[in-house]
């Protein structure tokens, strides 16, 4: 409990103070000591401390903590958005989806799409830049929603939120995606990775150009076949990799 960690650590200055025998301490040298633990342990307002030249006491304030108790684990989130279009669940949902938002911009700045450093001058150019990143970015979306089947994203999300007993509870994993993390496997027997490692999976499928030595004007294109999880990523897009490539 740290109130009374901090009441061990004035413990300590105060058995310090009566231990000199030679230089009484003076009441600036005490608080010094006395600031560096409230500060850290950030108990300042919950104790009453008196300080004097080799003098130290304190004591709980007991009214403040109880009524801190009383609110103890109580958030409250407000809104200028009208109820009849948004109400106290959705309010909470809001708020608990700004980790999606932080994770967005965390993959617009390094992650994924790197807009940072911006290696330009003008404001058009600038501009330019953010927008195609942006662009991008919700390209990414969709992307991840079509292809979560074959990623260790929750399918089954929405069905676990209505089972919350409160909006504020965590909400839990769903079966599905318990299944998926614990096989690597989909329901369907298919592999499963993160959305990077299955781009660079789907990169590896190329088209090549070849030449005939014989004769070298004459030209062929070779489609290699694709991976299993290729041919499903393709048709969960609903796309033919030959005609993609």
């Amino acid at each position: 409990m740290i109130l009374a960690a901090t009441e061990r650590e004035l413990a300590r200055i105060e058995a310090q103070v009566h231990r000199k025998k030679t230089a009484v301490p003076g009441a600036a040298e005490i608080g010094m000591a006395v600031g560096a633990v409230l500060n850290k342990k950030k108990m300042a307002k919950r104790f009453v401390v008196t300080i004097g030249d080799g003098h130290l006491s304190w004591h709980r304030r007991l009214d403040q903590i109880e009524a801190e108790g009383r609110l103890d684990g109580i958030y409250v989130i407000r809104t200028s958005v009208p109820t009849e279009h948004l109400d106290a669940a959705e309010t909470v949902q809001a708020y608990k989806d700004l980790s999606r938002v932080e994770r967005a911009f965390r993959s617009l700045k390094s992650v994924d799409l790197d807009i940072r450093p911006i290696r330009h001058w003008t404001a058009d150019r600038v501009r330019a830049h953010v927008f195609l990143c942006m662009l991008a970015y919700h390209a990414e979306w969709h992307l991840r929603q079509v292809m979560a089947p074959l990623l260790f994203h929750d399918t089954d999300l929405a069905a676990a939120k209505t089972e919350r007993t409160s909006p504020v509870a965590l909400t839990e994993p769903s079966d599905a995606v318990k299944a998926k993390k614990t096989t690597k496997r989909s329901a369907e027997g298919q592999r499963v990775m993160s959305f990077a490692d299955l781009m660079a999976h789907l990169g590896t499928l190329v088209r090549n150009t070849m030449r005939v030595p014989a004769r070298p004007k004459h030209r062929f294109t070779l489609h290699p076949k694709p991976t299993a999880l290729q041919q499903a990523a393709f048709e969960v897009l609903g796309l033919d990799p030959v005609r993609v490539q």
